[in-house]
Parts: C-alpha cells; structure tokens; sequence
C-alpha cells in the first residue's frame, strides 16, 4: 500500500483534490476531520488545553469553543505550536492505527493522509510521496474569503504561520497547480493521480 501525504495552503485546493482521490479509490485520513474529533471528544485532549490556555476558550457550556481556541492559538508562532504539541500525538496515533488497519484489510492500495501541516510537523519522513497542491496568494486569499471562514486578518494571520508555498513545492515530490479552472485542476490531480496506480 501507497502511503501519500496531501498537502497545501489555505485556498490552495487541497480538499477539492482530495476528494477527486477519494472518488478515484483512495482511502482518505482527513487529518482537519480528525483532530477536530480529538478536540471534541477526547477529555484528556481537552484537559491538557485548558491546562495550556486557561479557561479563555471555553465556551458558555464550559466545553472548548473552537472559535476562541483559534483566535488564541493562531495569534502567534509559540500558542500554535503549544496546541499542536498537544493534539499532533494524538494525530499520529490515529494516522498510524489506521494505516495498520487498512494495510491489514486490503481493500486500499493508496492510503492518504490530507493534511495542512505534513511538512511544518515533520511528518513527511512516514511517506512515501508528498503531493503539495499551491495557488497564487491571490487565488488562495479570494477563496477564502468567499468561502467564509475566515476573515482577512485570520487568513493572514494563519498563512504566516505555516511554511510558505515555494518552500513547500521545493521539497514536494507532485505540485498540482491551481491557478485556472476545476476542469483543469482535475485533470492536473488526474495525472498524478494515474503515476502511483
């Protein structure tokens, strides 16, 4: 089994190729999914973050709120690797367990990991490829913003703190552009796509 990290910038399009994979027959661990269900449900987790961050980021059901856990961990460098000094170990746990089950079951020949920070955790040395999928800051800044999740300042804020695009690309073994249409983002991922079959 194919073990590929998929990997990109806010805006870059990352989740659209990662769905195009998916729909293509890979298994895919996504990585934002799964540590949003470690925040939630896992009470060490959480324990620990309170422990870290104090109760500012609890919300009025004195459960964390995931929006003031943000606005903290990402105002800077030190917060965030605070919090992903926390949650990563649980991440990887999980990225490694379902490797190992998936492995097992056959039923997958490429298992990929989608994930914002394979490089900035060093977690690319447990791949076999890194697929790095980048865009223009101008693309990535426009998407989203029409997206809506985020304000410019966040957006920025949040770019600033993970490796820039051209470092990325540097290193990755595929960079899928996406600066034209989903048609060809598509058929870009599809090329990569058709190496590893």
């Amino acid at each position: 089994m194919i073990k590929i990290g998929l990997t990109g910038s806010i805006g870059s399009g990352k989740s659209i190729v990662s769905t195009y994979f998916k729909k293509w027959g890979c298994y895919i661990f996504d990585a934002d999914k799964v540590s949003k269900k470690i925040l939630f449900e896992n009470e060490t987790t959480q324990n620990e973050i309170i422990a870290e961050f104090g109760t500012d980021v609890l919300g009025i059901n004195k459960r964390i709120d995931n929006v003031k856990l943000a606005k903290i961990a990402f105002q800077n460098e030190d917060y965030q690797l605070r919090l992903n000094s926390i949650i990563h170990p649980y991440i990887f746990k999980e990225i490694h367990t379902s490797i190992d089950q998936i492995s097992k079951e056959e039923s997958y020949d490429i298992f990929v990991v989608d994930a914002a920070l394979i490089y900035e955790t060093g977690f690319e040395i447990h791949m076999d490829y890194v697929v790095v999928v980048t865009s223009r800051l101008k693309l990535r800044t426009e998407r989203a913003l029409i997206a809506g999740r985020l304000k410019r300042d966040d957006f920025l804020k949040r770019e600033a703190l993970q490796w820039p695009d051209q470092d990325k690309v540097k290193v990755a073994d595929f960079v899928i552009h996406n600066n034209g249409t989903e048609d060809e983002l598509k058929e870009e991922s599809k090329k990569i796509f058709n190496y590893f079959k």
